[in-house]
């Protein structure tokens, strides 16, 4: 038993006018592309004008990008500056035996002495490990500024480290001067002297307060 077809409606024809140009019997319609989506190519155009001639994105005349950039570089350069650390005061000895007659400089001393140099000199600056602080005697110099280059520079053959690797400028004046007023303190069980006696040392007297090994600070 056949069965009969139904008639298929025709294709839906296009709507759209077909253009004119005809390329080997080819021909194309007439799609344009949807307003919305060449409102937004135009604005890319305008925007790449107003660019090109330096204006800034609100449309008003602006200063032209390399000099915002120029701006903001510099201003990034003055932010960063400010936080850089800034460089240490000179120091000499009448700035160390000026710190050691600063409570406040002193007390901060103490403390940095204590947590770095009490473990080779004792607290009391007797000397362990480390020679005594509290004498007349001194392996490199009774100078307080002789006694900042050995903290600074630290004595490696001895084992004692280059503490302005640890340590701030500041915090080095300020141990300094600290170890000065250890002179004469009369420890409990001091070490045996070490070193020359500072009155020896180059015709040189031991500054104000200072004393002691100066091999020693082990600051």
């Amino acid at each position: 038993m056949s069965q009969t077809r139904e008639p298929q409606a025709p294709a839906p024809q296009p709507t759209d006018p077909l253009l004119d140009h005809n390329y080997d019997g080819i021909q194309e319609f007439d799609n344009p592309m949807p307003k919305w989506w060449l409102w937004i190519f135009y604005a890319t155009i305008a925007y790449a004008a107003l660019y090109a001639l330096n204006f800034v994105p609100g449309l008003g005349a602006g200063p032209g990008r390399i000099a915002s950039y120029e701006a903001e570089v510099e201003a990034a350069r003055a932010r960063y500056a400010a936080a850089a650390p800034q460089p240490a005061a000179p120091v000499d000895d009448a700035t160390l035996l000026a710190l050691a007659r600063d409570p406040q400089a002193l007390a901060a001393g103490k403390e940095v002495f204590v947590s770095a140099c009490a473990s080779c000199h004792r607290e009391d600056g007797g000397g362990s490990i480390g020679p005594n602080l509290t004498d007349d005697y001194w392996l490199h110099g009774a100078r307080p500024m002789q006694l900042h280059a050995t903290v600074v520079n630290g004595v490696l053959d001895k084992g004692m480290p280059a503490w302005n690797e640890a340590l701030t400028p500041e915090q080095v004046a300020r141990v300094v001067a600290y170890v000065t007023t250890l002179h004469d303190t009369r420890p409990a069980n001091p070490k045996e002297p070490q070193g020359t006696k500072a009155d020896d040392d180059a015709g040189e007297e031991p500054a104000s307060g200072a004393g002691a090994n100066g091999g020693g600070s082990h600051d």
